[in-house]
């Protein structure tokens, strides 16, 4: 569901809300946040994997167009064990958190920039509400500045850019009917992987620490504490086309170098799925796990690092880890813990990561901009 607000005023660029006049169409900011998204029915899991399979799987693996559907209903199959009968009805909590994030996200853009000025709308890649549907939407309201927004902190070929790939088939669609080409939109910014952005580094090694000192102060020493940094695992080869290993790996190092003086065991466990024929990054969860063990680890934390919004992935792959890990070391303790999710500081920071794109949109002279692929520097 797109949630709209109701039109007030706004004060000029940078300034906070007014009630002083109606921004022009031109003087608007839809800020578009894009994430995968969750099914919320076990019934929509045939669809949300042929989209899967479309954008994703074929990056990698050759794949005709025709056998989506089939690849798609073969996938749900999986997913209906894995969630239906292995996890007792697991069902994802991304889609709800991934609501608050938007709202708080919102709110903070709206405090700065006026109520009617910015809004926030979310999609997802796989499943309702589509990118597709809420770009056509945002082109319906007379918006004309766009901000990409993948919330996603490691960007690929196989993330961030599936937004793009999204808008484009709408532009496309919709210059065809209506309009000359590029005439849909004045202005689109994008915000790429932040990966390597200070502000979300430290604040994962602050969250971190915090956790350490509540759950093992007095318990174990330092050297007995085991941190697994869990990033999304990718192929070695995919076509040509980067993956999010890169980026993964820069943000797993600049983590573990501001802990691994007081915490000398951390490794990255990177998140796989097993695909036949396909080699993929190394070493994942277990792997992590026992290597630091092997190395005296009397605890094991597992902190999700390249997301945001807590998923299947982040729960249940991690949950799957734990138990193999538990009958194999079973005098060893293991945490799962969360990702940020809709902490205050984090929303602050994501806000803060689209002002600058706002105000260049809301600044300049309006004329058609490309896609602009580079973050802007504001440490």
């Amino acid at each position: 569901m797109i949630i709209s607000h109701q039109s007030q005023a706004t004060q000029p660029v940078g300034t906070q809300n007014s009630d002083s006049a109606e921004p022009t169409l031109h003087e608007r900011v839809a800020v578009l946040l894009a994430g995968y998204g969750e099914v919320q029915s076990y019934r929509a899991l045939s669809v949300y994997n042929q989209a899967a399979t479309k954008y994703i799987a074929s990056q990698f693996v050759p794949i005709p167009e025709w056998l989506y559907p089939l690849a798609g209903w073969f996938l749900a199959l999986q997913d209906l064990y894995n969630f239906g009968v292995k996890h007792d009805h697991f069902m994802s909590p991304e889609n709800e958190i991934f609501e608050k994030q938007r709202l708080g996200i919102e709110e903070q853009l709206q405090h700065q920039w006026g109520n009617n000025r910015v809004q926030v709308f979310k999609g997802f890649y796989f499943c309702q509400p589509f990118v597709q549907e809420v770009v056509t939407n945002i082109i319906e309201q007379g918006f004309q500045n766009l901000l990409i927004y993948p919330m996603l902190v490691v960007d690929s070929a196989f993330t961030g850019k599936i937004a793009v790939e999204q808008v484009n088939e709408v532009i496309a669609a919709t210059a065809s009917v209506n309009q000359p080409q590029n005439s849909t939109f004045k202005a689109i910014r994008y915000i790429p992987a932040f990966a390597t952005e200070t502000a979300y580094i430290d604040l994962m090694v602050r969250r971190i620490k915090e956790t350490l000192n509540q759950l093992c102060t007095g318990r174990f020493f330092e050297s007995q504490i085991g941190i697994v940094l869990t990033v999304h695992g990718g192929p070695e080869k995919a076509q040509g086309l980067l993956t999010g290993v890169i980026d993964g790996q820069a943000l797993y190092d600049r983590v573990q170098a501001q802990l691994q003086h007081q915490y000398p065991l951390v490794s990255i466990g990177w998140v796989n799925h097993d695909t036949p024929f396909i080699n993929w990054s190394q070493p994942d969860l277990k792997q992590a796990a026992k290597s630091l063990i092997t190395a005296g680890a009397q605890t094991i934390l597992f902190k999700p690092l390249g997301w945001v919004t807590d998923n299947y992935e982040t729960i249940l792959d991690v949950e799957d880890a734990i138990q193999y890990l538990q009958r194999q070391y079973p005098t060893v303790t293991y945490t799962p813990l969360d990702c940020v999710n809709d902490d205050p500081d984090f929303l602050k920071i994501a806000a803060e990561w689209a002002n600058p794109h706002i105000e260049a949109m809301l600044s300049v002279p309006q004329h058609h901009e490309h896609i602009q692929t580079r973050r802007l520097d504001f440490d």
